[in-house]
């Protein structure tokens, strides 16, 4: 597709994406934030927090997936200026969010007891059940964040959500800080102050959140919409849930190879878990920040395929793959740069630092992938293309990049590097599969928009 067919959409697409890049950092920054502190404690923490944090991690995507359902539906209804179809999706989506935080958040529970068959260091195991209990308990708040964010996000504001996150994330910073060392009057918790911080820091992205969709002017037409009934419908749930799903599956399997791949490190011992740790963790701020610009192209598309303008979505499309690109490209290049310098920050032990700098090498490799492969995920979204990316990363990263990472981990003896190598395969296959399903299905027409939710609201 020429560029200048692409133009028009650049501008559009970067004043969406650069809030939401913003607002998607802070859920990675936590895990940063966390991570730098507890890494000053030694290398077990660290290992503890990227146990934690893979397990965590796993069930968290899923309910995020689950709330990214809301906006491309939301985006197409207000391509239609259907008021009443955007009331009942406010009213059914944070009542879905919030019984999905109040069901992910009980597996806290049930998950600890589980802990030693994976086989970990007993130490490692030790220190990280009772943080996993407190960081599954942030998952309620986080979900009802989630709920009112893809509301907004859907319609464009995605600036509100972002200066949240920015207030939240100098919080928990604060927060972490003074809980782990005892700073401030602060009582001494060690690496579970900073699951306390996330807790506290999460619980005040919801209410904050909660509070601008259900004050701001500029959304009263839609509250008035949803007031005529605050209970959820059933096929209107039914709706969500069947959207949501296949796009929180999806990720799970995405986020559950990365988990799983921490795990066979994990079986390496302490000192590879920690540096995979701060590769993984590294990783994770530039994906985010891609993922920004993947939730605006599913803004974008769904908006114009709402309109009926199929060549639009086509192009909104085209321009997000284009600035991710070249985003994701200048990433990787300031990865090369500076791996022997940043995992300093995380933990002064050279070994650790020594391998950690090695992986990030390979993350470096495999950022642009990364980018292409979250982009395309947002923009088949926009078109309402959930269920086969699912089925295209289950057999791209469970198929093929994690018997290959083990492959070459174990029996080759290639150790983390060799998982590393693994991952790196799963997501360059996933990101071209998804390239060319997006060119395929950006050329078929939109039909007439008569969904589910749109009839359960008449």
């Amino acid at each position: 597709m020429p560029l200048s067919a692409l133009r028009p959409h650049l501008r559009p697409t970067l004043a969406l994406a650069y809030p939401v890049m913003l607002s998607q950092l802070g859920h990675v920054l936590v895990n940063v934030c966390d991570s730098m502190v507890v890494g000053q404690t030694g290398k077990v923490a660290l290992a503890a927090v990227s146990l934690s944090v893979s397990v965590c991690t796993v069930v968290m995507v899923f309910g995020m997936g689950l709330a990214m359902g809301i906006t491309p539906l939301v985006a197409a209804a207000d391509g239609r200026r259907d008021v009443a179809a955007l009331g009942r999706l406010l009213v059914n989506g944070v009542w879905l969010t919030t019984a999905a935080g109040l069901v992910l958040g009980g597996l806290g529970l049930l998950l600890p007891p589980l802990l030693p068959y994976l086989h970990q260091p007993p130490a490692v195991v030790a220190l990280a059940a009772p943080w996993i209990r407190v960081i599954f308990l942030s998952l309620l708040p986080l979900m009802v964040f989630q709920g009112f964010k893809q509301f907004a996000e859907g319609l464009g504001l995605t600036r509100q959500a972002m200066l949240l996150s920015v207030q939240a994330n100098l919080l928990n910073a604060f927060l972490c800080y003074a809980l782990v060392f005892g700073k401030f009057g602060f009582p001494t918790m060690g690496m579970m102050g900073a699951a306390w911080a996330t807790l506290l820091a999460r619980g005040l992205m919801a209410v904050l959140m909660a509070a601008y969709v259900l004050m701001a002017v500029r959304l009263r037409p839609y509250r008035q919409a949803a007031a005529h009934r605050l209970l959820p419908d059933a096929a209107g749930l039914r709706y969500l849930v069947g959207f949501g799903s296949p796009i929180g599956v999806q990720m799970m399997f995405e986020m559950g190879a990365f988990s799983f791949s921490a795990i066979m490190i994990g079986w390496l011992g302490a000192t590879e878990l920690a540096a995979h740790q701060i590769a993984i963790n590294v990783a994770s701020v530039t994906y985010m920040a891609a993922s920004g610009i993947a939730a605006a192209a599913t803004i974008r598309v769904g908006k114009q395929r709402g309109l009926g303008q199929a060549e639009g979505a086509r192009q909104a499309g085209f321009a997000a793959y284009l600035i991710t690109f070249g985003f994701m490209t200048l990433m990787g290049l300031l990865l090369i740069v500076a791996r022997h310098f940043i995992p300093q920050y995380y933990n002064d032990d050279p070994t650790v630092v020594a391998q950690a700098a090695g992986l990030l090498l390979i993350a470096a490799a495999f950022q642009i992938s990364d980018g292409v492969q979250v982009v395309g995920l947002g923009a088949l979204r926009g078109l309402e293309d959930v269920k086969v990316p699912s089925v295209v990363a289950l057999l791209a990263y469970w198929a093929v990049a994690l018997p290959l990472g083990y492959v070459l981990a174990f029996p080759l003896g290639l150790g983390a590097v060799g998982v590393w190598l693994g991952l790196l395969t799963g997501l360059t296959l996933v990101a071209l599969l998804l390239l060319l399903r997006f060119r395929f299905r950006s050329r078929v027409p939109a039909p007439p928009h008569l969904n589910e939710v749109a009839l359960a609201v008449r």
